[in-house]
């Protein structure tokens, strides 16, 4: 893991790490790493639901569609695809 220096943190806020940390039951040090995770560490990833959902609008799916695949799930065999040509 790299290592962080961050100089010149005012006392307000060092103060309210360290409460922070404390009520999360963690070392300051921790609190902060977990504070820069949630912050950037998946801003640019793309959940998979997310997209299938947005392909699903993007193509006019509607709720009455996906009742129709409920409907025969498990009562069509599923045929597996072919790579071939």
């Amino acid at each position: 893991m790299a290592t962080l220096t961050v100089r010149n943190v005012p006392d307000e806020v060092h103060r309210a790490l360290r409460e922070r940390a404390a009520r999360h039951g963690r070392s300051t040090e921790e609190e902060a790493c977990e504070i820069l995770a949630a912050e950037v560490k998946y801003e640019n990833r793309v959940l998979v639901g997310d997209a299938l959902n947005a392909i699903g609008r993007r193509i006019g799916l509607t709720r009455e569609d996906f009742a129709v695949s409920e409907s025969v799930r498990g009562k069509v065999q599923a045929k597996p695809p072919s790579f071939e040509e």
